[in-house]
């Protein structure tokens, strides 16, 4: 397995980075997500697609569950736990990614989230991700989220946002696997 670099984007006070172009080149891509930080406190980072034929983030349903594990740095655990209000279930949503992000300059996230088969016009597009971040309140924060994008036209375009506010800073990276 190797990844193929693709683009860049760099956010600088950005309300979103959008990727275009994603086609039947590769069956897999992967989004690596490096200290993306929020201008705003205690706010969530999410995704959306968008099909070939749509024109905006609101076309494709999302059915997916989140669960995490986190400490914060006074020592004190919370988790593993199952957060019921990221899960989509047939929902035309932004997906959360990453929860509770924190604007102070200690905080922000990382990690990877991998779309499956996004060209595919037969079959609903997988997705898996996993992300640390560094909450409002001090936690670490080791979130999962997981499901399909239920969908058989075939997606050519990915959002990332802030559920509220702009992304301060942060890089995010778009790799082809093969």
């Amino acid at each position: 397995m190797a990844l193929i670099h693709i683009k860049t984007e760099r956010a600088n006070s950005s309300t979103s980075i959008t990727f275009t172009g994603i086609d039947n080149t590769y069956d897999v891509y992967e989004f690596h997500f490096v200290n993306i930080h929020p201008a705003t406190d205690n706010v969530n980072f999410t995704f959306q697609v968008n099909p070939t034929d749509g024109a905006d983030f609101n076309d494709s349903p999302i059915t997916s569950t989140f669960f995490y594990n986190s400490q914060n740095e006074s020592g004190s655990t919370s988790g593993p736990g199952y957060e019921t209000g990221f899960d989509l279930g047939n929902a035309a949503s932004f997906q959360v990614l990453a929860n509770y992000l924190g604007n102070e300059n200690d905080e922000s996230a990382s990690g990877i989230l991998t779309l499956y088969s996004p060209a595919s016009t037969t079959y609903m597009k997988n997705f898996t991700s996993r992300i640390q971040n560094v909450t409002q309140n001090q936690y670490s924060r080791d979130n999962y989220a997981a499901g399909y994008i239920n969908d058989a036209t075939a997606i050519d375009d990915i959002n990332f946002k802030m559920s509220s506010g702009n992304i301060d800073k942060g890089v995010i990276h778009m790799y082809g696997v093969t």
